[in-house]
């Protein structure tokens, strides 16, 4: 309400005081708010007058003999014409008003209908930002820009492109609608690179336009949306022709204002029809119907064939019949039209200002009500709003090819089913399918006149040469180094750049930079602020990705890894005397042993009482004990087994004998037969536990992350710069190892036998694509925003790749151009040439031969199986025993009466010792053997008690 206040005041005081019309009771007012100079501004006011004299014409509509009048105001591009008008409605006991035209006086005049609870309906200031939570009496009767702008991005990531420039003018709808498509084409991984703003409405020349198409003509991107009002979208157009921007490379798209060009000033002038040739535009998608069509016939009777009709002249016609059927409805509900005059206003007049002629619709939140539960068929198809946003229902745009005869329909974009080739209608009785291999679109000719998709973008700077850093490094200049004397490069990654760009389906002019003296390694970090800089384009090399580099630019797929490795002196372990202890650890003999014992005493329980091998004398009977046990190590046992429980635990640990036996040969051939290598660093958790120095190379990565990730301290670091310091470091002592990567470990073995790799290739778990971390050797280039590096991680796995600008679409053609070199083989040919091993020493020479012995670990889940064996044979065993003595006992104390005074443990140990009958042992074997080991059987006391223990 404040924003209009003084506006009123300007008009009251200045325009003479404004006063309240009548109207008969019979006539219900609306108000029009357009700029009829304008294509949309005259084909709405036919519309509008035909739908006007339509619902007046049946009486049955507004009833009780009430007209429809809708008065229409010019606002003449001018936007206090448009609060003017609005005010003129507001003291003339207006119910509605359709308009305003365009979004920044919608901004502006909804504050005023929201005070006096007048409702605003446009369909053509579509800005996306008119909320209804902040504009509850605004609606648009047209979908707005946010889906005309997911149309948009859909269709550039249908055709691959990554980026583009807008061009648009400096005002709400044109500024809020590319906002929007910023944040769709982001949601599709893509982007804005450079928005031309240009002046608003009829203060936008032709110098301000070809000084912004001047900028963009230099730029990488060619794919171009222009969203402006038609006389400013048409001169873009014009100066694009001429200065040779409408030629074969280029995309041009242009939003709605194109399509009313083409349907309502056909046939166009040739000039305009040629500088708009192979441009894609979109216009509101209007299904097929009888009323449609007779309608259209009409128009030219009703235009005089003045203009052609286009989607927003149906829209206006449609908006007309909304409110009418919202005032039957409101009507028919008892509803009158009335007025109140604002109090706030009545104390804010004096003078001759006469701010109570602004009157309050009564009905308003009613009426508003009736609008928003709309529920129709008109010329557009079925009308329904969301009632959560307002939206029409289903939004839909035809998708338009200009072409040389006019234009041709590619295809369909809907909010329902996305990009497709037959009309949405047909698509809604079906389930929504959104997925890439459900979006199509038929041929487009693009400018040129040709059908070949473009590109999308250029090299900046009218093919400028991409200045590509190189580091001239002092060590392994087998990767890659610059030739004497010369600015040529050579080595592994300048072999697969150029390899690569020879797949490349168009030129890429380059020039190699030298970076460094050749004395040092260069600083990596400060090569890649090169770049930052913009000094270099791109940069071939070995760059490892850190945090801090990712932040700058983007990789391409890798084209080789390895990680990061440790390299120490080791001497040739020599045989000794107790080489046949070695295959086992003191642990693993220690527990053997035990076992053995073990195994021997439960089989000695279980054949004791039945099994005369098992008997005897104490000190015959503890030696068949240990020499059943020991003899089963090399099943020489004699000892035969009768119980079934006895045979169970002897099966069992004959098969884990077994398997000890086997994996003892096999590690004790192994230590007299292959040439074993020592060294007190096994690997990085030895080295990291040990207090030793250790070296890496300068200018690598491996220092700060063994300080950062494997909280090394840094005084224990040793930079070395070459190979033969690497060499002399590890011979004098001064490091106890070297952390490098594997490839330049690798290139140093080939010609150092004496040193080998100890351990595995480690790394540390990061977040993104991959569970570990990640280092690159790569080619880099500056930053220019997007992120399409399909690595991005917190800091090290060793990969070589391409880095290219954050979004360049170059790297997403090089990731390709590698992957074909992968698959055919010649990505390998490039590595053996440069980093096999052609040196003195072989790989087995220096590969690490690790003489760990067999841990219990190794036969902890088959110790665990035979000793819980023993354990239930012996609990069923003892459990038996038991119940057979509880009914031996019975029986003997009903025999022998004198036995009672007897202890029972005693009576039960010498019942344990004793051995059973062998013929009622016989006559009771299907007994015994039920209950598991025939001990339930009668004790032949007597024999037992005289026979010698």
């Amino acid at each position: 309400m404040m924003l209009v206040l003084p506006v009123a005041f300007l008009v009251l005081c200045f325009g003479g005081v404004i006063l309240k019309g009548t109207f008969g009771a019979e006539v219900v007012n609306v108000g029009a708010i357009f700029t009829l100079n304008t294509i949309n501004g005259e084909v709405s006011k036919i519309a509008m007058k035909a739908a006007e004299d339509d619902v007046n014409s049946d009486p049955t509509i507004l009833g009780g003999g009430r007209k429809l009048s809708i008065t229409i105001h010019d606002s003449n591009f001018s936007g206090f014409l448009s609060i003017i008008g609005a005010l003129q409605f507001m003291e003339t006991d207006t119910v509605a008003i359709i308009g305003p035209q365009s979004a920044i006086m919608a901004h502006v005049l909804s504050h005023l209908a929201n005070e006096l609870n007048v409702p605003l309906l446009s369909f053509t200031a579509l800005d996306p930002t008119l909320s209804p939570l902040q504009y509850p009496y605004f609606v648009q009767t047209a979908p707005n820009d946010q889906f005309e702008m997911s149309a948009i991005a859909e269709m550039v990531s249908y055709f691959g492109w990554a980026e583009i420039i807008a061009v648009y003018a400096d005002e709400d709808q044109s500024r809020n609608g590319i906002m929007v498509l910023s944040d769709k084409l982001a949601e599709r991984r893509c982007r804005i690179t450079y928005k031309a703003v240009l002046p608003p409405g009829t203060r936008s020349t032709r110098d301000h336009v070809q000084s912004e198409l001047v900028k963009i003509r230099i730029m990488e991107s060619r794919v171009i949306i222009v969203h402006a009002h038609a006389q400013t979208g048409t001169t873009v157009f014009d100066i694009a022709k001429s200065l040779g921007m409408m030629e074969k490379g280029y995309v041009w798209i242009a939003t709605t204002w194109l399509s009313t060009v083409l349907d309502s000033k056909s046939p166009l002038k040739p000039k305009l029809a040629n500088s708009i040739q192979g441009v894609i535009t979109l216009r509101p998608h209007i299904p097929d119907s009888q009323k449609k069509r007779d309608f259209v016939s009409r128009w030219p009777k009703l235009s005089n064939d003045s203009i052609g009709l286009n989607p927003y002249g149906l829209y206006a016609y449609d908006t007309v019949w909304i409110l009418a059927n919202a005032l039957k409805l409101f009507f028919s509900s008892g509803g009158n039209i009335s007025f109140s005059n604002d109090t706030r206003l009545r104390r804010l007049g004096g003078g001759s200002l006469n701010l109570e002629a602004l009157s309050t619709f009564n009905g308003g939140p009613q009426f508003l009500k009736y609008i928003l539960h709309t529920n129709m068929t008109g010329l557009t198809g079925p009308i329904a709003f969301d009632l959560v946003d307002r939206s029409p229902y289903r939004p839909s745009y035809d998708i338009i090819n200009v072409v040389k005869k006019g234009y041709r329909e590619i295809g369909y974009w809907s909010n329902y089913s996305g990009l497709s080739v037959v009309p949405p209608e047909t698509l809604y009785g079906n389930p929504p399918n959104r997925s890439s291999s459900n979006q199509h679109l038929y041929s487009v000719v693009w400018p040129g006149g040709t059908r070949e998709k473009p590109r999308g973008w250029v090299f900046a700077n009218n093919g400028k040469k991409l200045r590509i850093g190189v580091p001239n490094r002092a060590s392994y200049r087998a990767i890659v180094s610059r030739v004497n004397g010369s600015e040529v490069a050579k080595g592994y990654s300048i072999d697969v750049f150029l390899a690569a760009i020879k797949y490349l389906p168009y030129a890429v002019p380059y020039e190699f930079i030298p970076f460094g003296d050749g004395q040092h390694n260069p600083n990596y970090d400060a090569l890649v602020g090169k770049i930052a800089t913009g000094e270099f384009d791109v940069v071939v090399g070995d760059i490892a990705i850190v945090t801090n580099r990712t932040k700058l630019v983007d990789f391409t797929q890798p084209y080789t890894d390895s990680g990061l490795v440790v390299v120490a002196p080791v001497r040739k372990m020599k045989s000794s005397a107790l080489s046949f202890m070695q295959p086992f650890t003191p642990l693993m003999w220690t527990v053997t042993g035990i076992l053995l014992l073990v195994v021997g005493v439960v089989v000695w329980i279980l054949e004791h009482r039945i099994n005369d091998e098992f008997r005897g004398p104490p000190k015959k009977q503890f030696v068949t004990m240990l020499w059943f046990s020991f003899s089963t190590m090399f099943l020489v046992h004699r000892e035969n087994t009768i119980s079934t429980l006895g045979r169970l635990v002897l099966i069992i640990w004959l098969f884990v004998v077994q398997i000890i036996i086997s994996s003892y040969i096999a590690s004790l051939t192994s230590i007299l037969t292959v040439e074993q290598l020592l060294s007190p660093i096994n690997g990085i958790d030895s080295l990291i536990t040990s207090n030793g120095y250790i070296g890496y190379q300068v200018g690598s990565f491996a220092g700060n992350y063994m300080v950062e990730e494997l909280s090394i301290s840094k005084s224990r670091l040793v930079p070395l710069n070459s190979q033969k310091e690497y060499a002399s470091a590890l011979e004098k002592g001064h490091v106890s190892a070297i952390v490098d990567e594997r490839s330049y470990v690798d290139i140093f073995l080939s010609q150092h036998c004496h040193f080998s790799i100890r351990g595995l290739e480690f790394s540390k778990s990061s977040w993104g694509f991959v569970s570990i971390s990640i280092y690159s050797q790569a080619f880099i280039f500056k930053d220019v925003g997007k992120t399409i590096a399909i690595l991005i991680w917190k800091v090290l796995y060793i990969l070589v790749v391409h880095a290219f600008p954050r979004g360049s679409p170059l790297a997403i053609d090089m990731s390709t151009a590698i992957l074909t070199l992968s698959e055919n083989g010649k990505l390998q040919k490039i590595h053996d040439k440069w980093l096999s091993r052609k040196g003195l020493c072989s790989s087995r020479d220096t590969e690490y031969n690790d003489p760990d012995q067999l841990h219990l670990g190794s036969f902890l889940v088959l110790f665990l199986i035979c000793g819980i064996a023993c354990l239930l044979v012996l609990a069923i065993y003892f459990c038996t025993m038991f119940h057979s003595f509880k009914r031996h006992q019975h029986q003997e104390d009903s025999e022998l009466p004198a036995r009672r005074s007897s202890s029972s443990l005693q009576r039960f140990l010498s019942f344990a010792d004793g051995k059973i009958d062998e013929s009622k042992s016989k006559s009771k074997r299907k007994r015994t053997d039920s209950i598991a080991e025939g001990y339930d059987v009668e004790f032949d006391y007597k024999s037992s008690r005289h026979e010698k223990p």
